[in-house]
């Protein structure tokens, strides 16, 4: 496929081109995409797996770059807080971009700036120059990810290929947080923690030159505005709330440090929220909220995500501190779950949601994954990986597999062209802000709970008590907002242009 061929129009609905606008990749609105579809859908979720598997493969290594750099306790969050606070901020700035510049551009910067950090973190002298480069690696993947989804649902309309393709996707983000926690502790036993950044380098020298020739150019579209003043409006008020959110485990929810930031943010979100209603062109555009689903699939999406990062937070920290497991032993034990997960959200999910609908197939999987965490509130000092943890992974994994692919197309339906990054940075923000707030609220009220005498099985237990019962709101909001019917068909492409 040509480099330089535009993206027919030949998936538009009405006046617009829809979700599934695709470039010359004419059959990917099939329920059997063309090859050049594929590579497409292999390129971008590669993409979405190196990102998770920054992420994870660096949190393995924390001890042994403590150590390497001289950190001290309280800069050490800074590895994890750095990424996480540029990433979450510049999410909807990321997906505005790619509106505006063309999703394959904005991927490329993206990518670029992901090696360039990754170049940074692994030669960095000092820990502030890791820390820099961290703070860039979060930047370029609030531009990576974005651009990377909106890509997939340009490419494959709704339907059984965006199903597939959404599916996909999943498991790639699963395997490759898994994935890291695995290669985390090769790479760090073998080669030392400078190599869990030097890793992704290669990888994204490949993505570099794949994109421009599996990604086709975006249709010409209307010009969109950036943004500027709404766009540093909302970055800095999600920064301050996850930099207050950061904060909450070590200095407490009372203290100044933590109630301070977290205040200035609610307050620059406010005047954000003032300013969008006003505007005739809003950053976030209020038809994306105009669905009662895709609203559902949003706070869905942010309060799964809390759930989410903190049983992988809790999991991991019980399997090496009472269980005692070694960092590479801790990878594996999460295997079972990271394959439950990539063969229902590949293989399973679409075929389940064909058959029930999206509202019938969430549900199944909330509960699944609120019986997940409810398995989990019997870990106990004395507990056993077979009777306490591997049931309630694969419980949690199997949910997980079903729910996120339903809740990724009912956020990303009937969604035109247009606005398809600002679509997919709203769910990659839910997901990413819901995460913080999850690791950090959970993790707080399970320090609490030892400080008062329990043990640290006894907190962690604590917190899966509170996300099943988060995970049983989220059985509510699927409920009450999503459709009983299944994805429409997709809409016929005509014929390419000659170009």
């Amino acid at each position: 496929m040509s480099d330089e061929s535009p993206a027919p129009p030949g998936v538009e609905r009405k006046a617009e081109a829809s979700a599934g606008g695709a470039g010359p990749i004419g059959t990917a609105s099939s329920a059997h995409p063309s090859r050049s579809a594929n590579l497409a859908l292999i390129v971008v979720c590669a993409a979405q797996f190196v990102l998770q598997l920054d992420f994870s493969v660096v949190n393995v290594a924390l001890p042994s770059i403590r150590s390497g750099l001289g950190f001290s306790d309280s800069d050490l969050q800074w590895i994890v807080t750095g990424y996480a606070l540029t990433f979450g901020a510049l999410l909807l700035f990321g997906g505005r971009a790619g509106d505006l510049f063309g999703q394959r551009k904005i991927l490329l910067i993206g990518l670029v700036l992901f090696g360039l950090g990754s170049i940074g973190g692994g030669l960095a002298p000092t820990p502030e120059a890791l820390i820099a480069a961290r703070f860039v690696q979060g930047a370029a993947g609030a531009l990576v990810s974005p651009s990377a989804l909106s890509s997939l649902t340009l490419l494959f309309p709704d339907g059984a290929g965006r199903i597939r393709a959404l599916g996909i996707w999943q498991g790639a983000t699963a395997a490759g947080g898994t994935a890291g926690i695995v290669l985390g502790g090769l790479l760090v036993e073998l080669l030392g923690w400078r190599s869990v950044f030097i890793i992704n380098v290669p990888i994204v020298v490949a993505l570099v030159v794949l994109v421009p020739r599996v990604i086709p150019r975006p249709a010409a579209r209307q010009r969109v505005s950036l943004h500027i003043g709404p766009s540093l409006l909302i970055t800095v008020a999600i920064a301050l709330v996850i930099y207050a959110l950061s904060n909450l485990e070590q200095f407490g929810p009372v203290n100044v440090v933590t109630i301070a930031p977290f205040a200035v943010g609610l307050v620059v979100a406010a005047v954000f929220v003032v300013m969008e209603l006003r505007s005739r062109d809003p950053l976030i555009p209020r038809d994306l909220f105009r669905s009662r689903q895709r609203s559902g699939a949003l706070g869905v999406m942010l309060i799964t995500g809390a759930v989410l990062a903190a049983y992988v937070y809790f999991v991991s920290l019980y399997l090496q501190t009472v269980l005692k497991l070694s960092p590479l032993l801790t990878g594996i034990s999460l295997l079972p779950a990271t394959l439950t997960i990539v063969v229902l959200s590949s293989f399973i999910a679409r075929r389940v949601i064909a058959r029930i609908g999206l509202k019938a197939t969430a549900l199944i999987g909330a509960v699944l994954v609120a019986g997940g965490q409810s398995w989990f509130v019997s870990l106990s000092t004395t507990g056993d990986y077979l009777v306490n943890v591997l049931p309630a992974l694969v419980l949690t994994a199997g949910g997980i597999g079903l729910l996120l692919p339903a809740v990724s197309i009912a956020a990303t339906a009937d969604v035109a062209a247009a606005v398809q990054g600002a679509a997919a940075s709203l769910l990659t923000t839910s997901q990413q802000v819901g995460a913080a707030l999850g690791v950090a609220t959970l993790a707080t009220i399970a320090a609490t709970r030892t400080a008062g005498g329990a043990s640290v099985a006894g907190g962690y237990s604590t917190a899966y008590v509170i996300s099943a019962a988060a995970m049983l709101v989220v059985v509510v909001v699927v409920a009450l907002t999503f459709s009983k019917k299944s994805p429409p068909p997709p809409t016929p492409a005509p014929p390419t242009p000659a170009h």
